[in-house]
């Protein structure tokens, strides 16, 4: 199984990106799909989840109404679509693969290498 994400960048505040992640090696339309995130010196945390059809998605209360998660079974491809990006948003962001839905991290059983995003004041 291969997460490969992309789309990070360096931003200023309140601009956006949009994270891809392709994935390969495993069945996607049976894989909920979350994003995580990890800023220096602290826990990996949840960012958001997709399941399966892409109909459910659930996000961290600091992320909502900014991020929107969303997915493309036929490409095998998750997306991130980062709004109104703040400096505390900086961060290397992971893509993940599970079958349990939910936004705990041992949910999930593949993960990608993380894309570093960072946005300047």
């Amino acid at each position: 199984v291969q997460l490969q994400a992309s789309g990070g960048g360096l931003v200023m505040a309140g601009g956006s990106l949009r994270l891809s992640c392709a994935a390969s090696g495993l069945t996607f339309s049976n894989s909920v799909m979350g994003w995580f995130r990890q800023a220096p010196g602290k826990e990996r945390e949840f960012v958001a989840y997709v399941k399966y059809s892409g109909s459910s998605t659930y996000y961290a209360d600091s992320v909502k109404g900014r991020f929107t998660i969303s997915r493309d079974n036929a490409k095998n491809t998750v997306y991130l679509q980062m709004n109104s990006l703040k400096p505390e948003d900086t961060a290397v962001y992971y893509c993940a693969a599970g079958r349990i839905v939910g936004s705990v991290r041992s949910y999930y059983d593949y993960w990608g290498q993380g894309t570093l995003v960072t946005v300047s004041s």
